[in-house]
């Protein structure tokens, strides 16, 4: 059977030596992929996995004897929900107070009527090379007033300098025709913002508001300086209190488990790491595929002028 004319115009004819370069860039992509998919996948199928059989060790493509115990006891524990809570709460709140300075600084800066906005760029670019440290930044929270506070975990990072020049470089390439127009139809600077940037700054915004979601998930710095208080406790630090423990002190650490009897005499302390770890990554893999179409126009257009 013939091919068809449009099928025979579209194939590539490759010499032997591009199909060979072709193959091996396949293989190195491949492995480059397998190295960076298989970390999370091994943590994943070890935490569904018997304990007993895990400790053998070696890869973990399925399961080594399904089992759902781990996720029963570290679920069981009360402060595995106090983190998720308050991790969660830090995540949404920093997030949208973070995405709202960021997007309040970046207009004025991106208006070329602006008088001094490059000289006010230069410091807010000099934020991103110096900073003051942690012991300063701690004295200014205690002044505050905001230790042992939740809003402690949320404002001393609630905006970076650099995710606010990705907003005021897309907001750059957006034509001063618009503001004009809406100016003269009567509206201010604030409606200006609200009704015709952001709407027009959504792909930038979305890219953004994921920086700063995953930034504030993992933030355990801000809860371990500025709280003593586990009720105040984030999931990361709760994590990292688990993965510190000894392996006679793990499952205390994971919480009280003397109730689940001969159950957590068979849990190893790696299984509830792995169990932990997997539980910690769910939101970020929930949230993340909605994002991530935007993630890409959102910093690619942003970055067109400097």
């Amino acid at each position: 059977m013939k091919q068809k004319p449009w099928k025979q115009k579209n194939r590539i004819r490759r010499s032997a030596g591009e199909r060979i370069g072709y193959t091996l860039i396949c293989i190195v992509l491949g492995l480059f992929a397998f190295s960076t998919i298989y970390p999370v996948w091994h943590v994943i199928m070890y935490s569904f996995s018997d304990s007993k059989r895990a400790m053998v060790g070696g890869l973990f493509f399925i399961p080594k004897g399904f089992s759902l115990l781990g996720y029963e006891t570290v679920f069981k524990t009360a402060q595995i929900w106090i983190a998720y809570r308050n991790s969660l709460l830090v995540m949404i709140v920093g997030t949208i107070i973070a995405v709202s300075l960021s997007a309040v600084t970046a207009y004025p800066l991106s208006r070329k009527r602006l008088w001094g906005r490059n000289f006010f760029s230069m410091v807010f670019f000099f934020t991103m090379l110096f900073s003051g440290g942690t012991i300063p930044l701690y004295l200014q929270v205690s002044a505050l007033g905001l230790l042992n506070t939740f809003w402690s975990m949320v404002l001393p990072t609630a905006m970076s300098a650099y995710n606010m020049f990705i907003l005021r470089n897309f907001m750059k390439s957006i034509p001063d025709s618009l503001e004009e127009s809406a100016r003269i139809d009567g509206a201010n600077d604030f409606v200006i913002l609200v009704r015709v940037m952001l709407p027009l700054c959504a792909p930038s915004l979305a890219a953004v508001a994921m920086f700063y979601g995953v930034e504030y998930w993992n933030n355990y710095m801000n809860c371990l300086l500025y709280t003593n208080s586990t009720s105040l406790q984030v999931l990361p630090l709760y994590l990292r209190s688990v993965l510190a423990s000894a392996a006679s002190n793990a499952l205390s650490a994971a919480g009280n488990l003397s109730s689940l009897g001969e159950a957590s005499k068979v849990l190893t302390e790696e299984t509830v790491k792995m169990t932990t770890v997997a539980v910690s990554v769910i939101p970020i893999l929930i949230i993340y595929p909605f994002l991530q179409r935007y993630y890409t126009k959102g910093i690619t257009i942003g970055a067109v002028k400097g």
